[in-house]
């Protein structure tokens, strides 16, 4: 039993950024945007969490340009929108907290009319999940979208955010040149896992000269891709090193492939029924209710589920590791800060309560409530996350899936 949580409540630095303390809301899409713009929903959200006692706390995710954009409520970080991310920022900044924003480019997991032109990726091929043709990208493309991750840093940083997270994991398209199941190319950008690092250190390089002195980078990256024929931890290891030979702040420890191994990711049954209820296409709602639990298989939850790989990260790398995955509460924070971990995120317990890291200041022993029933995943490719505790009006079907979910857990 936790006495007490005096590590999470130590401040902290990434980089020249110093938080309150060791909690980090992660970078979990809210779907909670409009037209690639933020709204009053997403600000409410953040601005709950900052009051809720966070560190820090991430918007996900924003595309670096429009081509790397999935869904319509995600962000395009563009100069556009600074005016209305700042009201974001500005509101975190008063509640105590830190404001990050987690930047990236989604490769091919995406549609023409969303990324305004064919869906690119390392290689060429067809992305079922989308479904889509993909257009593997040219040499001299590679150049410019590094140059974009920059530019969404300078962007970030007009907008207040003291921290960007560069997304390098997960099969987006960072990830699509690591992994030999999606890098297949023939060109110094492909081949050997040193080749297939090349254009992320492009991205990296540009990443931390527009971050300058000011603010701080963290880079979220694979310990496995959690498939047959991915990246295992020997190679996750070596791109690891090479993050943290680059200069960036901090790293956060993950794994799974969304088009292949998605459950990996965040662990337990995706309630298929659930997921499709909120879709618009009549052909993929019946259709992933037809073939869903076999491309989204379930991946059994247990608290901490990612410790056992990350502590061989972190007996083997120098810089501030992030520890995510199967947080719930603070006994498990302890954990994993006792582990050596500088720092904790979380997503769906702070879906569920907004205010959880408060509720563990006046109570030491507090569970974050959150069944792990994955109704909020299931429903953000169409709408905004949302926990089922926290919705009134859900449909009987849906109830019932959540209840049949639970009795297997």
């Amino acid at each position: 039993m936790v006495t007490n949580l005096d590590t999470l409540f130590t401040p902290a630095k990434i980089g020249p950024v110093e938080l309150r303390n060791r909690s980090i809301r992660s970078a979990a899409f809210e779907g909670m945007g409009r037209d690639n713009n933020p709204t009053d929903m997403l600000r409410d959200y953040h601005w709950s969490v900052a009051e809720g006692g966070v560190g820090m706390t991430t918007l996900a995710y924003a595309g670096i340009c429009r081509s790397a954009i999935s869904f319509d409520t995600q962000l395009w970080l563009r100069p556009e929108i600074v005016k209305p991310l700042r009201d974001i920022t500005d509101g975190i900044h008063e509640r105590g907290a830190k404001a990050s924003i987690q930047i990236g480019h989604c490769g091919n997991m995406t549609h023409i009319k969303t990324a305004g032109g064919i869906p690119v990726g390392a290689c060429s091929g067809f992305n079922l999940y989308s479904p889509t043709i993909v257009r593997g990208l040219k040499k001299d493309e590679l150049q410019e979208l590094a140059r974009n991750f920059g530019d969404a840093v300078r962007t970030a940083r007009d907008a207040g955010f003291d921290c960007v997270e560069v997304h390098a994991g997960h099969g987006y398209l960072i990830s699509q040149f690591l992994s030999p199941y999606t890098n297949r190319r023939r060109d110094e950008f492909g081949g050997t896992l040193d080749s297939r690092m090349r254009f992320m250190r492009m991205c990296l390089e540009e990443v931390m000269k527009a971050a300058g002195s000011d603010m701080g980078v963290l880079v979220k990256t694979n310990m496995r891709d959690g498939f047959k024929g991915g990246l295992e931890i020997d190679d996750c290891l070596t791109v690891a090193k090479e993050i943290e030979r680059l200069g960036v702040h901090a790293i956060v420890l993950s794994g799974g492939f969304v088009s292949k191994a998605p459950m990996y990711v965040m662990r337990g049954q995706m309630p298929i029924y659930s997921m499709t209820h909120y879709m618009k296409q009549w052909w993929l709602k019946y259709g992933v209710r037809l073939v869903g639990k076999y491309m989204i298989p379930t991946v059994p939850f247990k608290p901490l589920y990612f410790l056992e790989d990350a502590k061989r990260f972190r007996s083997e790398l120098s810089l501030p590791l992030v520890y995510v995955g199967g947080v719930v509460d603070g006994a498990g924070m302890e954990q994993a800060l006792s582990e050596g971990f500088e720092f904790v995120q979380m997503g769906r317990a702070l879906l569920r309560e907004p205010d959880f890291i408060n509720r563990l200041r006046r109570e030491s022993t507090h569970h974050c409530g959150c069944e792990h029933v994955n109704y909020c995943i299931a429903r953000m490719y169409s709408r905004e996350m949302a926990c089922h505790c926290n919705v009134s009006d859900l449909p009987a079907k849906i109830q019932k899936e959540i209840q049949a979910i639970k009795s297997k857990g």
